[in-house]
């Protein structure tokens, strides 16, 4: 029994020693990271930022392999059957881990089985924004506007299935109201037809409609976030007028295929977090409206199960649908 005990206590050792070694040999090549979108848009911005303090971090050379398609679908699907030694990282959004599991039954990746977490990278904020010739000018106002004339205000989002489709199916049935939800390809056309006073108001990240509240083109309603905004001090959130719990955010994040071992998802983790506390990453999120919200990979788990819990409710009971 005794020579059984010392067996065990060498082997655990030698276990030990080994996950030791594989620590310090991670990473042992370039790792690649999957950016499920094409080259020049918000996400792909974001990993380019990150990109050299990554590196920096790792010790290794960080490479962006952008995978467009289906609307980051097929970058996802692509990522998960990666081999799972840390050297193949994704970014992730709200769309293919928060809102897609929720929307489509047949997605070709499971959010939660397929992939591990490393880290949260940042969050975005979106702002309720009308056009000057409505005649509203806090959401109490746009929700009895609303009541007044059921069905007739028109709300702009950038697509169908988006954060912003969720947030005004979550409105209509938080505020007892009806209106028109009126969907485009993209943030873009949507926010145009805003300004030129096409439709009456829009749901979108900050970013996108504050080129146009800084010129007077269009009028901030509410913060759809739990606390008011340093660049939108006077605009209050939608808690603060009267919805408590309607909060909205965009977000981002790392994760890499499920089996990758804990060793390097903690070094993955770690060179994340000190990606995000470099004051240049931190000062050029800033100009697009990100919040870094760095985390260990538990709690970025556990934010990804809690959003699609969330947003599977607003689907089920807003029965939304993009077919």
């Amino acid at each position: 029994m005794k020579r059984l005990l010392q067996s065990a206590l060498i082997l655990c050792a030698a276990l030990a020693c080994v996950g030791t070694a594989l620590a310090q040999q991670f990473p042992s090549k370039p790792v690649r990271f999957i950016v499920p979108f094409p080259p020049g848009g918000n996400l792909d911005f974001i990993a380019r930022i990150l990109q050299p303090r990554l590196s920096e971090a790792l010790g290794v050379a960080v490479v962006i392999d952008n995978r467009g398609g289906a609307a980051g679908i097929n970058g996802a699907e692509y990522a998960a059957r990666q081999p799972a030694d840390g050297h193949t990282m994704l970014l992730g959004n709200t769309g293919t881990f928060g809102l897609f599991p929720v929307l489509y039954p047949k997605l070709p990746y499971d959010a939660l089985k397929d992939f591990s977490a490393v880290g949260q990278i940042s969050a975005s904020t979106q702002l309720m924004a009308a056009h000057p010739s409505v005649p509203a000018r806090s959401l109490k106002e746009v929700i009895a506007l609303a009541k007044d004339r059921p069905g007739k205000l028109t709300f702009a989002i950038a697509g169908l299935g988006t954060l912003a489709h969720f947030s005004a199916e979550m409105l209509k049935r938080q505020a007892g109201i009806d209106f028109l939800v009126v969907p485009y390809k993209g943030s873009g056309p949507a926010v145009a037809d805003v300004f030129s006073g096409q439709v009456d108001l829009i749901i979108d990240a900050v970013s996108v409609s504050m080129p146009y509240v800084s010129s007077g083109r269009l009028r901030p309603i509410a913060i759809v976030n739990n606390a008011r905004l340093a660049s939108l001090p006077d605009v209050p959130t939608f808690e603060e007028q009267g919805l408590k719990g309607f909060v909205a955010r965009g977000w981002q994040g790392v994760l890499v295929p499920a089996g990758t071992p804990a060793a390097a998802i903690a070094r993955l983790s770690d060179a994340l977090n000190k990606a995000l506390a470099h004051p240049e990453v931190r000062e050029r999120f800033a100009t697009q409206g990100l919040s870094p919200t760095p985390s260990t990979p538990e709690q970025f788990g556990a934010h990804i199960r809690a959003e699609i819990e969330k947003w599977g409710k607003v689907q089920k009971t807003a029965n939304i649908r993009v077919d």
